[in-house]
C-alpha cells in the first residue's frame, strides 16, 4: 500500500501527551483529595486517569496519509473512520502555531477545500515541516491533470 509518492504522518507523542495533561492534573488532584478527605475520590482520580489514557490512545490513532491524488485521514481505536480528500479541491492552507506546539516542534495544518463532506481538514500535532509546499505541488498538479482551472 506504501507508495514512494506516500508521506504518512501521525500526531507527536508530545502533542498528545499536552492534550490530556488537563485531565492528569485533574486526576491528582482527586488523588490529593483521596489523601487527605476521604479516599473515594480514589475512583474519580481513576476514572479521570482511565479517560485520559483512552484520549491518548485516540490521538495516536490518527493517520495523515498524503499521495499526489489524495489526502486520507483515518482515526479511531475501536471504529475506524477515514476521510478522504481530493488533492484538486483544496483552496487554502492555515499553520498555526501555539507556544506549546513551537516549543516541541510542531504545528497543526489546516487545509480549507471545496469538498462539502470535508470543507476544513486538520492535521493537528504533525512534526514541523515543509509539508504545505510539498501539497500545494501535488494540489497544482492534481489541478493540471484533471484539467481544472479557477476562475475567481
Amino acid at each position: 500500500m506504501n507508495t514512494p509518492h506516500e508521506i504518512l504522518l501521525r500526531p507527536a507523542v508530545s502533542y498528545a501527551v499536552l492534550k490530556i495533561f488537563p485531565f492528569l492534573l485533574c486526576s491528582l488532584l482527586f488523588l490529593l483529595l483521596a489523601w487527605t478527605l476521604s479516599p473515594y475520590f480514589v475512583f474519580f482520580s481513576l476514572s479521570i486517569l482511565a479517560a485520559s489514557c483512552y484520549r491518548l490512545l485516540f490521538i495516536r490513532s490518527f493517520r495523515y496519509c498524503i499521495t499526489p491524488e489524495i489526502i486520507r485521514i483515518s482515526k479511531g481505536i475501536f471504529f475506524k473512520r477515514t476521510d478522504q480528500l481530493e488533492m484538486y479541491r483544496i483552496k487554502d492552507y492555515i499553520i498555526t502555531q501555539p507556544l506549546s506546539l513551537r516549543i516541541f516542534g510542531l504545528m497543526n495544518l489546516i487545509l480549507k477545500g471545496t469538498d462539502p463532506e470535508n470543507p476544513v481538514l486538520n492535521l493537528n500535532g504533525i512534526p514541523q515541516s515543509n509539508i504545505v509546499n510539498t501539497i500545494r505541488d501535488h494540489v497544482q498538479e492534481a489541478r493540471h491533470n484533471n484539467h481544472i482551472y479557477e476562475i475567481n
